[in-house]
């Protein structure tokens, strides 16, 4: 099971003093919290993809190439990457030099983004959102796959024996999740590729989600990839902790009253009931994220947003402490009891070469590995 951050990169005034920070301080910022989250022993910092005010991170993978070579251990990932609006071809080059330069510690989250005037800017039709994401990302699977394509669609120009450079670190694509809110094709493309479904159930109540995931988890199993507990979940989260509630939520509540998303709709109290947003003590944190399983059933990862709503990093940065020395450790046990043998961990690039390893020559593949990156 994997816990981390994913962030997406808000500009927003503190409500409290009144002060926004700057572009250049937010994004040193986003830094500073993927440094933190390796320092705590999260698993995971992720980045958004936007390319509109009040948003900085129009390009995560340059972000996360710097931050790779500050890391050691933690994974970096999207979330999510417009696979609608980018070039497939700039995805497959970009993510792959990302994972020769982080060692594999890279995967990628693809989603149709939430900002409806993006797909203008660059040249496509929003109407035809679902349509470019299909085929955007069966040429960008091919392009990781097959050292040269051919290839002719709707929505680029043709491609004729084309290789993209780099190739694949070890030939082993980034594993990709697919990110969706709202949209059963998102899903079903997850499970058509045996690849990962990411719900980012922060803002919509748990059934809509549970319909989702369940649709997706079916799917998988439809297409052969396992049975359906097999497939694999990843699920979105908030929260903000202090030692006792009621300064957890007096300290939040301004900032969700004024949050550019959520803020001057539901109450604070409304919104925890109907989401997973989760304003309180650790051990409520620890409670609410250990049913989870209970709705969704066994999953892979689970990210929290915890930098939004203009809150400032010193706040952020306790929260992540809080989180990685108080909530994951007891989260960690808690869902690894009684979780079946046969549901898979959370996919990693030296375990993805070991297993292709494996299957091709019948012999564990993990000194191969190793080797591989000594």
């Amino acid at each position: 099971m994997q816990f981390g951050i994913f962030s997406v990169g808000d500009v927003t005034m503190d409500p409290t003093t009144g002060r926004t920070p700057t572009e250049n301080e937010r994004i040193k910022a986003m830094v500073a919290i993927a440094l933190k989250a390796e320092e705590v022993g999260l698993d995971v910092f992720a980045a958004g993809e936007h390319h509109n005010p009040p948003f900085v991170p129009s390009s995560p993978t340059t972000m996360l190439g710097y931050i790779a070579a500050r890391t050691e251990k933690i994974v970096l990932s999207t979330s999510t990457t417009l696979i609608t609006t980018n070039d497939p071809v700039k995805i497959a080059e970009d993510f792959s030099m990302l994972q020769h330069l982080a060692d594999g510690r890279v995967d990628v989250m693809m989603g149709r983004g939430n900002t409806g005037p993006v797909y203008p800017w660059f040249g496509k039709d929003i109407r035809q959102g679902v349509e470019l994401a299909l085929e955007n990302y069966n040429l960008l699977h091919r392009l990781w796959r097959e050292d040269y394509v051919d290839w002719q669609g709707r929505f680029r120009t043709p491609l004729q024996g084309f290789q993209s450079t780099p190739r694949p670190l070890d030939d082993t694509p980034p594993f990709v999740w697919h990110g969706s809110i709202r949209t059963p094709e998102i899903a079903e493309q997850a499970a058509f590729y045996g690849d990962g479904f990411f719900a980012n159930n922060i803002f919509w109540p748990k059934e809509h989600f549970m319909r989702l995931i369940g649709l997706y988890r079916q799917r998988f199993e439809h297409y052969g990839h396992g049975r359906a507990e097999q497939a694999i979940v990843g699920l979105g989260g908030q929260a903000f902790m202090r030692k006792n509630s009621q300064d957890a939520v007096a300290e939040f509540r301004p900032y969700f009253d004024n949050a550019p998303v959520y803020g001057h709709g539901p109450s604070l109290e409304d919104f925890m009931r109907q989401t997973p947003l989760t304003v309180g003590s650790p051990q409520e944190v620890i409670d609410r994220y250990a049913a989870m399983r209970d709705h969704f059933g066994d999953y892979q990862r689970q990210l929290f947003l915890m930098d939004h709503a203009g809150l400032p990093l010193k706040t952020v940065l306790e929260q992540i402490d809080i989180l990685g020395e108080e909530v994951v450790p007891v989260l960690r046990r808690e869902l690894a009891v009684n979780r079946p043998d046969s549901v898979p961990d959370a996919p990693t690039h030296a375990a993805r070469v070991a297993a292709a390893v494996e299957s091709e020559t019948g012999v564990l593949g993990a000194s191969a590995v190793e080797a591989a990156h000594v």
